[in-house]
């Protein structure tokens, strides 16, 4: 007899028995997919991080840039009280730098007006021919018109016997019509666009006569500058004849710079500025921060006779010359000093700061960050100087050093 207890077995078909593994699959492909609600909030919270850190670091900035000008009041108010002639060479140097400013902005503008004057100029031009052009084509069309009649379409109507051909020689005549009125349309466009450009052309004209009268005024302010700066340098040299004080006048110079130094490693303490490689890596290889001048004097040599020493170098080129960065840093300052005129320091990260001195042109300010090669300055004869030459010197910590045996052989 049959086991009626036995259960039958079930069988399922080949498409049943994929259905489940293929749905695990499909399950966990979508989990593997889905973002990890920690990962996803580890993400948000590293986004946040990076906004955080830095508006820290733009806040920092801002607190750095701020100490930094408090040093350079500090060290103006400490000229003003010391040496009055200093004074009047800083503000005689400083007009200079002003009017020569002011001045090569007034020539930029000029050349732009002048370029655009030109251009103004021929698109008149352009729109002369262009507008003769269709008159040409318009008049000859009205001479046609003219000579067949004022009626020249009854005409036509009345001299045809085919009715069809009368029917495309009227929209022959329609089409042109059209073209003439369009042509008509065009000219009147051209001749306004024409009355516009002269109006440009004339305001350009205006603008370029102002812009010429500011620029004898900025070339006049200059001279000014540039004579009372002749005359501080005449007084400041009498006094040192007459008081035999070089050597005090340049060991204030000195304390001056020394000063500014230490004030400057206090504000930049903790400077907002990517760490960098310091120099000792690169010892002979920096480019020279002008591209071409001769070394007129070299660090440790003895000036004043013999009493002080060149803390960096001095090298002499033509005025104008670009002071190039060699190497990347952050502008700690961009004033003027004594003993150094227009001057821009620059922190390198680990504890490197580099100096440059006797500027005429100083093309950033502080908090700028430069890389290696930008131009930072334009060489000059200010502080004094007799001749137009660039000072290099290299801080390390508080300790001037040789600059020389990290520039390139020349």
């Amino acid at each position: 007899m049959p086991d009626l207890t036995a259960q039958p077995v079930r069988q399922h078909s080949p498409a049943r028995r994929g259905t489940r593994p293929a749905v695990l699959l499909c399950l966990m492909l979508a989990l593997a997919a889905a973002p990890s609600p920690v990962l996803a909030q580890s993400e948000r919270g590293s986004a946040s991080s990076k906004k955080e850190s830095q508006k820290q670091k733009e806040a920092e900035l801002k607190r750095v840039n701020a100490r930094i000008e408090q040093v350079r009041k500090s060290v103006n108010a400490d000229v003003e009280k010391r040496d009055k002639l200093s004074v009047q060479l800083r503000d005689a140097e400083m007009g200079v730098h002003g009017a020569r400013r002011r001045l090569e902005v007034v020539r930029a503008q000029r050349i732009a007006s002048e370029a655009r004057l030109k251009e103004l100029e021929r698109e008149q031009s352009r729109r002369e021919a262009d507008l003769v052009s269709e008159r040409g084509v318009l008049s000859g069309e009205l001479r046609a018109a003219y000579v067949n009649g004022r009626e020249e379409q009854l005409k036509l109507l009345l001299n045809q016997q085919d009715p069809a051909a009368a029917g495309r020689m009227f929209a022959y005549y329609g089409y042109f019509g059209r073209a003439r009125a369009e042509r008509i349309a065009s000219i009147s466009d051209q001749l306004e666009h024409l009355a516009l450009v002269r109006e440009k052309i004339d305001a350009e004209h205006r603008r370029l006569a102002k812009l010429e009268s500011q620029q004898e005024q900025e070339v006049e302010a200059l001279r000014g500058a540039q004579q009372k700066r002749v005359e501080a340098v005449a007084a400041i040299d009498a006094q040192i004849k007459s008081r035999g004080g070089e050597l005090k006048r340049l060991e204030s110079q000195a304390r001056s710079l020394e000063k500014l130094v230490a004030e400057l490693r206090k504000a930049l303490s903790n400077p907002p500025v990517a760490k960098q490689a310091p120099f000792e890596p690169l010892r002979g290889k920096l480019p020279w921060p002008v591209q071409q001048g001769k070394v007129l004097a070299r660090y440790g040599q003895p000036r004043a006779g013999g009493s002080m020493r060149w803390q960096g170098m001095l090298i002499g080129t033509a005025r104008g010359a670009r002071v190039r960065a060699p190497y990347a840093g952050r502008v700690a300052y961009a004033d003027w000093l004594p003993g150094m005129g227009l001057m821009v320091v620059l922190d390198h990260g680990g504890g490197y700061l580099s100096l440059y001195g006797h500027n005429d042109e100083l093309f950033r300010k502080v908090g700028d960050s430069v890389a290696a090669g930008d131009v930072i300055a334009a060489v000059g004869d200010s502080g004094g100087s007799d001749q137009a030459a660039l000072y290099f010197e290299v801080r390390r910590g508080k300790e001037p050093v040789n600059p020389e045996i990290w520039l390139q052989r020349r």
